[in-house]
C-alpha cells in the first residue's frame, strides 16, 4: 500500500455528513465572507473538485480495468450542455426549456449515461489504442456540434441565463458563494470517491483488476468481461455527466470553451502523475499540476521579455516535462505502486 493511501476513512460516510452540513449551511442565515485576495485561490478549488469528479471515474475505468478512454470530456460536455438546455431561461439564439435546476441536473447525468451506453456497446470490443483514438475522436465530435449547432447550443457564444442555485441561496455574494460552492461540490466530490472507493476495493473492485492484468484468462473463469467493462464506462461516463452539470450551474452559463481537449489532458496527467490505480494518488497528481498551473501564472511579470502567449507554451512545455520524467523515472506515478499496476496474485 502507497504511504498516501494512509490513513483510511469512510469517505463516503464523511460525505454525506459533509453534504448535509452544506445544505444546512445553504438554508442558514450564517454567510461566511473570504477575504477578496483569496477568490483566486477559491475559484482554482471549484474547478480543481469538478475536474476531481471527472478523474475519479477515468481512474476506475483506466486505473483499475484498463480502459484507455481519451475523451472523459465529452460527457462532461454532455451533462454539461443538457442541463443547460432545459434549465436556461431565455437564451440568446439557443434552446432554453426553463425547467427547475434538479430537472437538469438528473438530465444532464441521464444524457452522459446514454451517450456511454451508446459509445460503450460500439467501442469496448477495440482493443486499447483503436478505443483511444475512437474516444478522443468523438469528444472532438461533440465539441465541434456544440459550435455547429448554433440555434440549439448558442454556438460560439453558448447559453447564458442558467440558473445559479448555490449563488441564489446566498444572495450571489462574492466570496460567500465561492466557499458554498466549495462545500458542496466537496461534499459531493468526497461522497464520489468514498463510493467508487468501496467499489474498487469490493470483489467487484478484484474482478475489474483481473480484466485490466487480461481479459482472457478473466473470460475463462466465467466472468463477463464485455458487462463488466460496459457497466464501468457507464459509471465513468455517469459521473463526468454530473460534474459538467454541476459546472454550468456554478458558471450560469454553458459554452464550447468549457469543455475543450484541454480538460482531458489535465484529468490524464493528473493521474499518470499520481498514479493510476491509486484513489488518492490520482486526486494527489491533479492538484500537483493544477496548483503548478496556478502558481505559474503569475510569473509572466518576472519575464518581461516573454509575451503571455510564448507563457502559456512554456507552461505546457514544463508540464510535459514533468509527465516525461515521472513516465521514465516512476511510471507507477509519484503516490503509486508498482504491484497495484501488475496482474493480482
Amino acid at each position: 500500500m502507497s504511504r498516501f493511501e494512509l490513513p483510511e476513512i469512510d469517505a463516503t460516510r464523511a460525505g454525506l455528513v459533509l453534504f448535509v452540513a452544506s445544505v444546512i449551511f445553504l438554508y442558514s442565515p450564517v454567510f461566511i465572507r473570504p477575504p477578496s485576495g483569496t477568490f483566486v485561490f477559491l475559484e482554482l478549488a471549484i474547478l480543481f473538485l469538478l475536474y476531481a469528479l471527472i478523474l475519479i471515474g477515468l481512474n476506475l475505468q483506466f486505473g483499475h480495468t484498463g480502459l484507455v478512454n481519451f475523451g472523459p470530456v465529452a460527457f462532461f460536455a454532455v451533462g454539461g450542455y443538457a442541463a443547460a438546455i432545459l434549465t436556461a431561461n431565455d437564451p440568446y439564439r439557443a434552446v432554453g426549456l426553463g425547467f427547475a435546476w434538479p430537472v437538469g441536473l438528473v438530465a444532464g447525468v441521464l444524457a452522459a449515461v446514454a451517450l456511454g451506453v451508446l459509445l460503450g456497446f460500439s467501442t469496448l470490443k477495440l482493443r486499447d489504442d483503436f478505443l483511444a483514438i475512437v474516444t478522443l475522436a468523438v469528444a472532438e465530435i461533440i465539441h465541434g456540434l456544440t459550435i455547429t449547432f448554433r440555434d440549439v447550443t448558442g454556438g460560439s457564444i453558448g447559453l447564458q441565463n442558467v440558473p445559479r442555485p448555490i449563488a441564489d441561496m446566498t444572495g450571489g455574494g462574492g466570496g460567500t458563494e465561492l466557499f458554498a460552492t466549495i462545500v458542496v461540490l466537496g461534499s459531493i466530490c468526497l461522497l464520489a470517491y468514498g463510493v467508487f472507493h468501496r467499489l474498487s476495493a469490493s470483489p467487484y473492485g478484484r474482478v475489474l483488476r483481473a480484466i485490466r492484468a487480461d481479459e482472457q484468462v478473466t473470460e475463462t473463469l466465467g466472468k463477463r468481461v464485455f458487462r463488466y467493462k460496459l457497466v464501468v464506462f457507464i459509471y465513468g461516463a455517469a459521473i463526468g455527466g454530473l460534474a459538467g452539470a454541476l459546472l454550468v450551474f456554478y458558471n450560469g452559463a454553458a459554452s464550447a470553451s468549457f469543455f475543450t481537449i484541454d480538460v482531458t489532458v489535465i484529468v490524464w496527467i493528473g493521474m499518470l502523475v499520481g498514479g493510476a490505480g491509486s484513489d488518492r494518488g490520482v486526486l494527489g497528481g491533479l492538484a500537483l499540476i493544477m496548483g503548478f498551473q496556478l502558481f505559474t501564472r503569475f510569473l509572466n511579470d518576472l519575464l518581461p521579455f516573454v509575451t503571455q502567449d510564448q507563457f502559456a507554451s512554456i507552461r505546457l512545455v514544463l508540464v510535459g516535462l514533468l509527465l516525461m520524467l515521472v513516465v521514465k523515472y516512476r511510471p507507477e506515478g509519484i503516490w503509486g505502486t508498482a504491484e497495484e499496476l501488475e496482474a493480482d496474485s
